[in-house]
């Protein structure tokens, strides 16, 4: 331990020290309050304001904006922001202010941004580019559906002729004439139910039909005669119904050409014979080589793929 006398000797040095230093810190505060307020006067002077403006209105701000832009101020900034994780603090805080979360309520509820909407989804660019993917998916689903139907008859008649070389035919196979009808029976009982529709309307304006083996009869009758017309239209028409244009087949007499509406009316009836023994009259179709069932030999027509070897299928068919 230091002896007392040093100790008293360092605490009036200490004291000595301030007592010297005191007048100057007085003066340095004083001088410091009179510094700030003549700078004050002279920044709120009028002429300092005036060189302000001239400066602002001169080459002085564009040159100032090239220099940050030169330098990549701002870049640096962002990058100083980013790396040390204000800016992540900002932004989180920004957007879970409630003031944000006003002003966005606000901004969606104002009639401009909802009529902004409402000219957007009925532009013309975004009806068309609705339609062309709508389009674009659909066919792409058909295309696979068509795709496989196809391949299912070809993987069939291989299974069946082990023997004979393999390779695609022109001629339609069970698969895809399976769908094909399928399709078709769809749309037939759609358009059956809505002349139902239409029939039952008319009928409770009169009272009903009565008795209820009639109405039977006449709704059974009713189907008959919509899927006649159908499939012998389309046949005798274009020679493809909707559903033989979805898997993309069509119907051929030995000329290349549809068949007429005689031929047409020979093919539906060997298509109900066809189907009333449990399908057995689709049975040769698996062994024909035409791939022809008891309608086509019926009525001397085939059924073939419609593409690209369409024109292979007509020679063929001729033959």
């Amino acid at each position: 331990m230091s002896p007392p006398d040093e100790e008293e000797h360092a605490g009036f040095a200490d004291a000595a020290g301030r007592a010297a230093f005191f007048p100057a810190r007085t003066a340095a505060r004083v001088w410091r309050e009179q510094l700030e307020a003549a700078v004050d006067e002279v920044l709120s002077a009028p002429e300092i304001a005036r060189v302000i403006d001239r400066a602002l209105a001169g080459p002085l701000p564009e040159e100032f904006a090239r220099s940050v832009v030169r330098h990549d101020v701002l870049q640096r900034v962002a990058a100083e922001l980013a790396s040390s994780g204000e800016l992540e603090r900002l932004l989180s805080e920004a957007l879970a202010s409630p003031r944000t979360r006003d002003l966005t309520d606000q901004i969606l509820a104002s009639d401009e941004t909802k009529r902004a909407l409402r000219e957007i989804a009925s532009s013309p660019e975004v009806r068309e580019a609705i339609a062309k993917q709508t389009v674009g998916l659909a066919d792409e689903v058909v295309g696979g559906f068509r795709s496989a139907a196809a391949g299912l008859d070809d993987r069939l008649w291989r299974a069946l002729h082990r023997r004979e070389r393999a390779g695609r035919s022109v001629y339609a196979g069970v698969a895809t004439r399976a769908a094909a009808l399928t399709t078709d029976v769809l749309v037939i009982t759609f358009l059956h139910m809505a002349a139902v529709g239409i029939v039952s309307l008319v009928a409770s304006l009169v009272g009903g039909l009565r008795p209820e083996w009639l109405v039977g009869a006449l709704l059974a009758v009713g189907w008959f005669l919509i899927a006649a017309g159908y499939f012998v239209l389309f046949w005798s028409a274009a020679g493809v119904t909707p559903g033989m244009r979805l898997l993309r087949l069509r119907v051929r007499t030995a000329a290349g050409s549809h068949p007429g509406a005689g031929r047409s009316i020979v093919r539906l009836i060997g298509l109900v014979l066809s189907i009333i023994p449990m399908f057995i009259g689709f049975v040769p179709i698996l062994f024909d080589q035409r791939r022809r069932g008891l309608a086509d030999f019926m009525a001397a027509t085939v059924i073939v793929y419609d593409g690209p070897s369409d024109g292979r299928a007509v020679k063929n068919a001729r033959s």
